[in-house]
């Protein structure tokens, strides 16, 4: 059955052929710094398929531990964690995913209406991969994601690792807004997009690197249709029972550093925070053997 106009409306997408073809050929440029992976993936949900990159341990003890499931920010893909894969398969087998309803090689196909549904694509790709129990590890968005996914049920989860996460423990800063909106409008110029992503970065030029090309790319290229994340509120974050690992950038533009810090120790049940001193929200490429250290003594058995 074909779908109707109304529900091609509320599904995310590339805008066209051309910018589709653009945004891949800067996805794949930057796929080629990560190492190639064990095994490649696209998983059926509900609500559309799902690409999952597998990269198998690379020490006994990682062996040991369940697998990390790392979940990128918004507009980007799987390989914003390049400078991270090296360090984090010495703790852990590892899943890259590329978020459903952004720009990547996963493709919705039915609509994203609320948090719940958000919650529920993930959990449907957890059953699917052949382990029991993950930590889910997420960036930026992708740590509004995961803390969502156990809000909903904890069911497979072992632990939550958020590096800079947005709209869980603090609100974005006015500056976000003020920024983002002709970073946000397609038709405006490219180096408009680039300024908000090096503004993001603290400051460092990204239209030479091919993440943030493919960050840029995605900007351009992929219309989001889903509903804007939510703050989510501080009472509910105490119903977390799983431990969680929170990394914030101290110089984070995205919000206030000691805000995060206050509200993660003081709402969450089992909670581990780290501030790094003058890290911006890119602080995944800017401290990868830092994070990759704290993860590993962090990993719950």
């Amino acid at each position: 059955m074909r779908r109707s106009a109304e529900g091609e409306r509320r599904l995310g997408g590339f805008t066209s052929p051309e910018v589709r073809r653009r945004y891949l050929a800067a996805y794949d440029a930057a796929m080629a710094l990560m190492p190639i992976p064990d095994e490649i993936r696209d998983l059926p949900t509900a609500y559309g398929t799902v690409r999952v990159y597998y990269y198998a341990p690379t020490t006994r003890e990682a062996r040991a531990h369940a697998p990390l499931v790392l979940l990128p920010g918004t507009r980007s893909g799987a390989p914003v964690f390049a400078d991270n894969l090296a360090g984090l398969r010495e703790c852990a087998p590892v899943y890259v995913l590329d978020l459903l309803g952004e720009p990547g090689r996963s493709v919705q196909t039915a609509p994203i209406a609320s948090a719940a549904d958000q919650a529920a694509w993930l959990h449907e790709v957890l059953r699917t991969l052949p382990e029991r129990r993950f930590h889910l590890c997420g960036l930026s968005i992708g740590g509004w994601t995961a803390v969502n996914c156990a809000l909903a049920s904890e069911e497979s989860i072992a632990s939550l690792v958020l590096v800079e996460p947005v709209n869980v423990f603090a609100g974005l800063s006015w500056q976000v807004d003020l920024r983002s909106i002709p970073a946000s409008v397609r038709w405006f110029p490219k180096a408009w997009r680039e300024t908000f992503s090096s503004w993001s970065a603290g400051g460092v030029p990204v239209e030479d690197e091919p993440v943030g090309r493919m960050i840029e790319a995605g900007m351009q290229a992929y219309d989001v249709r889903q509903p804007a994340i939510a703050r989510i509120p501080a009472r509910r974050l105490g119903g977390i029972t799983v431990p969680v690992l929170v990394l914030v950038a101290g110089d984070s533009p995205m919000h206030r550093a000691e805000a995060v810090a206050r509200t993660a120790r003081a709402e969450l049940q089992h909670g581990t925070v780290r501030v790094y001193p003058g890290a911006s929200h890119a602080i995944n490429g800017e401290f990868p053997e830092r994070i990759a250290e704290d993860v590993r003594v962090f990993l719950p058995e």
